[in-house]
Formats: C-alpha cells, structure tokens, sequence
C-alpha cells in the first residue's frame, strides 16, 4: 500500500540530508525543514517519491510541471538519481529552511 502522506499530518516535519544529490545546496547530514501542502514553484528544493519507489523519500529541486507530477533533479548532476533516470516525481512538500547546521533560508525559497 502506497502512503498517501509520506510527510505525516503535522505541517512541518524535521528530515536529515543522507547523500551528495543536492551538494552544494544540502549536504550529507544537513537537516531541514519540510512543509506539507504547499504548491512548488520551480527552483523550489522538494521532497518527492516516485510511483516505482513509493517508500523512498528524496530531496531535489523542482523544475518544471510533468503530467500529474514534477520533473526533479539533483543539484549535483554527477551523484543525483532524479527524473532524467526515474521520470516526473509526485512532491509532498518544499523546503524552506535548512535548521542544521547554519540555519538559513533556502536561496530560491
């Protein structure tokens, strides 16, 4: 059964980085703060799933609408699994802030 609110039911939620796919925006370790239920604009950072990978949440930067989802991609192209390779991503929420470490606004954001 596919989760349909893989974020939960509260308005933010506190997520760590894990992997070099959005270096040098979030590093490995990074933790950042999503928001459920808003609408992405391009050059949003996002969290997504991809209907072949339904309990993987991911973090990447939105770019453009694709059919029902988001064609996302990795701001490190060289370590970054995202819809070149998967296709359009279904987003559950943008990232605003980074909480650790150096807390700060997401440029773009």
């Amino acid at each position: 059964m596919i989760d349909l609110n893989p974020l939960g039911w509260l308005p933010l939620r506190r997520i760590r980085v894990r992997g070099p796919s959005m270096a040098p925006t979030l590093r490995d370790g990074d933790v950042v703060l999503a928001r459920r239920g808003r609408r992405p604009r391009a050059g949003d950072v996002v969290v997504v799933t991809w209907v072949t990978r339904p309990g993987q949440l991911s973090i990447k930067r939105a770019v453009r609408p694709a059919g029902d989802g988001w064609f996302v991609v990795g701001d490190n192209e060289t370590a970054s699994t995202d819809s070149r390779e998967l296709g359009p991503a279904l987003v559950h929420g943008v990232i605003r802030w980074r909480a650790w470490p150096r807390p700060r606004r997401l440029a773009g954001a």
